[in-house]
């Protein structure tokens, strides 16, 4: 994605909380689409700055075929069209065939000739990092893998965190008080 977009890694993010969707328990693929069009406002918010919304389920015609697109945003700053595709459990590598599929399609028959290539991002309940890096080794493809959390961790969970993460920061920096300066 680099080679495409370079400020791409610091605009999009791989990892979203959307604890503002109402999903029932259990929820399928359809409601959390469903839920982030009713809450398309605060998905936005939590999306960032300069994304505006083109369409749901963004039609794609390919070889006299109809496919069907999640979520279609712009973004400004990027100049370029940014496709989601959801998924309501963990990463799957063959995700990314579908992905790449639709990129294609929107580069050859929706993209502009002043926009840059466009950017797809698989929205994933859950990823294992060491099979995300095996599936994007390989592909020149402008896609990341993020994922979603619909709740935050316990507040208690977050606090002892909190707590644990202060006392490493604080017992770093007394060890490198006594150790003194490196020459």
């Amino acid at each position: 994605m680099k080679q495409f977009h370079p400020d791409a890694s610091a605009t999009l993010r791989d990892a979203y909380v959307v604890e503002f969707l109402e999903l029932p328990k259990p929820y399928l693929e359809s409601d959390l689409h469903k839920s982030l069009l009713l809450n398309l406002r605060s998905f936005l918010a939590e999306l960032g700055r300069d994304f505006c919304f083109i369409g749901s389920e963004v039609p794609v015609q390919v070889g006299g075929r109809d496919f069907a697109l999640d979520l279609l945003f712009f973004h400004r700053g990027l100049s370029c069209l940014v496709a989601f595709e959801l998924k309501i459990g963990e990463f799957q590598p063959e995700y990314l065939g579908k992905l790449n599929f639709y990129l294609e399609a929107l580069d050859r028959d929706l993209r502009k000739p002043n926009e840059g290539p466009s950017i797809g991002v698989l929205l994933c309940a859950s990823k294992n990092s060491e099979v995300v890096e095996y599936a994007l080794s390989r592909t020149l493809s402008p896609a990341l893998v993020a994922e979603y959390q619909t709740k935050l961790p316990d507040k208690r969970v977050l606090q002892t965190k909190l707590h644990e993460f202060y006392e490493l920061t604080r017992s770093a920096a007394v060890e490198s008080d006594i150790e003194g300066p490196h020459l």
